[in-house]
């Protein structure tokens, strides 16, 4: 019931992007193309051009509740058909191109998205994938640099500068808790499942970024996203950036340490949010190089914890504070947040909890833990942007009083501080026994000659599971198995040790930039011979 005092203004994110266009138009958009060029965009002009996507999408048949696939780079292009879609009050689900065909076909069935809008670079792929995606009946190429001819397309292929826009489409015309987005679980750990956003979730969402103890930008700000917008929606920095008026910057699908510095020193980056490798590769090129990147001043850093050798390299070599982070596509994402003005930084810490969630440790039964400080349990979380329920599922996500078991194990500091402090599903049981491979990771992950770590179970007859240690050791260095395993002796207990040093060329990434722990254990985890 609406309140008499008090006017109802729907919170619907084409808000966002009007706000930007009025108040901030010549802020906008830049975009890094594969030539090595930059094109621009100003809020006032996107604007424009995302209504004009709307209207396009309503003369191919989209309307209210539609979703609508994408599987497209961090570009202009994207950013405009996603506040196209999501403006006329269909649904953007997002691809993850780093994902199989068949996986995206999957979430493509599921959703039974008609429409499927792609980056020319990945045309190839979404003729493949609407294959076997037969609810998918047109493709749109939405940088039109594609001959449509040579794609032998089942399906329609449109390109962008082709699509007929018919009359304007109201923008908002709709409840605020309607859907707005649609991503699926990484499936690093299980089955990916749908996480759907609505409009309201994702605003105040929006709203909990502009925190000043959580990212806190300003109109001043260029922001470069490194993480893709595929990646639980960019982590709704395509959201916050227009909020405040702050530029974005879109690196497209080179995210290479020598591209990366280039456009952070060419376009002033001030933020910067992507994985720990992406930075990794950035550290390396400037080392090589000699470069500097001056104007940036902050790197949020999340999807994977943050090796504490590399958070000091970054900080030192770059002059930029990291501020570490906690969340999962079902938070919409964002949970937690180490604030930037903190004097000295943990690289262990997720950060402290942001305004308008609530977190509970709890045993394995779900059982509230009596004392919430200093002492792990299992994280679980509630608040306005958390999922209540899997698209498509019938049994809610949540216990009995609205709790959502993360899958975490955590721990919160006296200070409020939260600490991840491993996943329950990568717990080792050996002799009856649990070892946390957390604990090793963080370890071995200080070794200046490491650079990845993983620690799996394998299986044994005798013990159930045991621990093994994979690495992948960073060129130029040399270090023995033994060296590493004396590295753990007196930090863990004796029967953590692990049973084998394996060591590998590269350890395995999956799609999001984490370390594929499942592939690994598919790979390497079955019993040896004795």
């Amino acid at each position: 019931m609406n309140s008499p005092y008090v006017q109802d203004y729907a919170l619907t994110l084409n808000r966002l992007l009007e706000h930007a266009a009025k108040w901030h138009p010549e802020a906008g958009l830049v975009t890094a193309t594969d030539a090595g060029a930059f094109v621009r965009c100003s809020y006032a002009e996107l604007i424009v051009r995302a209504r004009d996507f709307s209207a396009g999408l309503r003369q191919l048949g989209a309307k209210q509740g539609d979703r609508v696939a994408t599987l497209a780079w961090n570009t202009q292009d994207h950013v405009e058909a996603w506040y196209g879609i999501a403006g006329m009050g269909a649904v953007v689900h997002t691809l993850n191109p780093r994902l199989s065909p068949e996986t995206l076909a999957s979430m493509v069935r599921q959703a039974e998205c008609r429409l499927l809008v792609v980056s020319s670079s990945l045309a190839a792929m979404g003729v493949e994938l609407s294959r076997l995606a037969p609810s998918i009946s047109r493709m749109i190429v939405i940088d039109e640099a594609v001959d449509v001819e040579s794609l032998a397309s089942p399906v329609s292929v449109i390109l962008r500068g082709e699509m007929e826009s018919g009359a304007p489409v109201v923008w908002g015309a709709f409840d605020e808790h309607a859907p707005a987005g649609l991503c699926f679980t990484s499936g690093t750990t299980g089955d990916p499942k749908g996480v759907v956003y609505t409009h309201r979730s994702s605003y105040l969402h929006t709203l909990r970024l502009l925190q000043a103890d959580v990212i806190g930008p300003t109109a001043l700000d260029r922001i470069l996203l490194v993480v893709p917008m595929f990646h639980a929606n960019g982590w709704g920095l395509p959201f916050a950036a227009p909020a405040v008026g702050a530029s974005l910057l879109l690196p497209g699908k080179n995210l290479g340490g020598a591209s990366l510095a280039r456009f952070i020193q060419a376009e002033r980056a001030t933020l910067a949010a992507g994985v720990p490798t992406v930075w990794l590769g950035l550290l390396d090129h400037l080392e090589e190089t000699g470069g500097d990147v001056p104007s940036l001043k902050r790197i949020m850093v999340g999807g994977a914890a943050m090796p504490e050798k590399l958070m000091h390299r970054v900080e030192e070599r770059l002059g930029a504070i990291v501020q570490t982070s906690w969340g999962m596509t079902e938070l919409t994402p964002l949970g937690a947040m180490a604030p930037s003005y903190l004097p000295a930084r943990d690289a262990a810490t997720a950060g402290r909890i942001a305004l308008g969630l609530d977190v509970l440790l709890t045993d394995s039964d779900g059982k509230a833990l009596a004392q919430q400080r200093e002492t792990e349990g299992r994280l679980r979380v509630k608040g306005q942007s958390v999922v209540n329920r899997y698209y498509g599922m019938d049994q809610p996500a949540v216990d009995a009083d609205g709790w959502f078991d993360t899958g975490d194990l955590a721990r919160i500091g006296a200070d409020g501080a939260l600490y991840i402090t491993g996943r329950a599903k990568d717990l080792i049981k050996s002799g009856g026994e649990w070892i946390n491979p957390a604990e090793i990771e963080a370890i071995i992950g200080a070794s200046a000659a490491v650079a990845q770590v993983a620690v799996i179970a394998r299986q044994h007859s005798k013990w159930g599971e045991r621990p093994v240690l994979i690495v992948e050791i960073r060129d130029g260095h040399d270090v023995t198995d033994d060296d590493l395993v004396e590295q753990l002796r007196s930090r863990v207990p004796s029967w953590w040790l692990p049973d084998a040093v394996i060591r590998v060329p590269r350890i395995p990434l999956a799609a999001t930039g984490k370390i594929d722990k499942r592939r690994l254990r598919k790979e390497l985890g079955a019993e040896q011979a004795p």
